[in-house]
């Protein structure tokens, strides 16, 4: 790999480029007093306190000291190929994508866990993600969430994962047992990416890297949040923004329909797929996806998730036609009130 610029190796990357796929070399070991180096290409899927996270392709994980660091730069992704499955992943890869994906807009680190918040705009974005080991008692580490949280006049929240290698589920019942409550059912679900491309339609939809305040208005989330909603909606790696001209219906104000997609290595996350209701039935979910992969396969992705409460039945339906298959559950745990005053 020639990593080389004027003869000297240069570190090109920076913590702000997780989530893209970066080819980075280290130093190993020191035989004879010599270093001997590695080098790994694939996505940089974390890089906190220190240590820099690659995924490769094959889904295995490669940590790697910062100071052992000694050339990094940013590598265009791999032209993902047409009909691949998906690739493999954990729930806790895909859980780390969907928070780069869903950004919060201020985060703080306790141990292992870390906090989110975005002045109550959705759970993810309000939430701990708890990855490890919060380094205190967990009656002390939920304590502080919640003071963390009610400081900023928030419910605290605790984001678990359910079945698999990486449930959260003794987390989700030592917070029951302490008062927390359960809400917010939903699954994670993945798909490959080229058949949803291949979906009829995508011709009539109209891709931005920004979403406008026609996009923002069909969005039944935005509510009384608009600014810190624009601020998560536009955070992410490599966010695309999908519409479906109304062409002059005056019943709709706006389009008639949206989506949202963020590429992040491997895998595109999609969401935000609204229909304006006098224009259901009609394709314009499926033309909304279409696009979207198609913008997501030309930047290197090979699969797709995306979450569904798990009561949506209307959702899950749809999202079933186009090969999505649930991979994990995950639930929220929410603080006793008592705690959040």
């Amino acid at each position: 790999m020639d990593f080389t610029a004027g003869g000297r190796f240069e570190v090109r990357i920076t913590p702000s480029d997780v989530g893209k796929r970066v080819s980075v070399r280290r130093i190993a070991e020191i035989v004879d007093g010599r270093p001997v180096f590695a080098d790994a290409v694939g996505v940089l899927t974390s890089w906190d306190e220190g240590v820099l996270v690659v995924t490769r392709r094959d889904g295995a994980s490669v940590r790697i000291a910062e100071s052992s660091l000694v050339a990094g730069k940013i590598v265009p992704a791999a032209p993902a190929r047409r009909g691949a499955r998906a690739p493999r992943a954990t729930a806790r890869e895909l859980q780390e994508s969907a928070s780069r994906c869903w950004p919060a807009r201020e985060t703080a680190r306790l141990g292992g866990w870390t906090l989110r918040a975005a002045g109550g705009f959705t759970r993810r974005a309000n939430s701990v993600l708890p990855l490890g080991d919060p380094g205190v008692p967990l009656a002390e580490a939920a304590a502080r969430t919640a003071r963390w949280y009610g400081d900023r006049g928030l419910p605290a929240y605790v984001q678990v994962t359910t079945g698999g290698e990486d449930s959260d589920e003794t987390l989700a019942q030592a917070l029951v047992g302490m008062g927390w409550t359960a809400e917010g059912h939903a699954l994670l679900c993945t798909a490959p990416l080229a058949p949803i491309a291949d979906l009829p339609g995508a011709e009539a939809v109209r891709l931005s890297r920004e979403a406008d305040g026609g996009w923002l208005d069909r969005y039944h989330r935005t509510g009384a949040s608009g600014d810190v909603a624009s601020k998560v909606l536009g955070g992410g790696p490599s966010v695309w923004f999908a519409a479906v001209p109304a062409d002059g219906d005056p019943a709709v104000t706006g389009p008639a329909a949206i989506g949202r997609c963020v590429v992040d290595g491997r895998f595109a996350s999609f969401g935000a797929v609204e229909v304006a209701p006098d224009h259901r039935r009609r394709g314009l979910a499926g033309a909304v996806m279409a696009a979207l992969a198609r913008k997501a396969l030309d930047e290197g992705a090979s699969g797709a998730y995306l979450q569904v409460e798990t009561g949506n039945e209307a959702a899950r339906a749809l999202y079933d036609s186009m090969g999505f298959t649930p991979h994990h559950a995950y639930h929220y745990q929410r603080g006793p009130l008592s705690a959040e005053g």
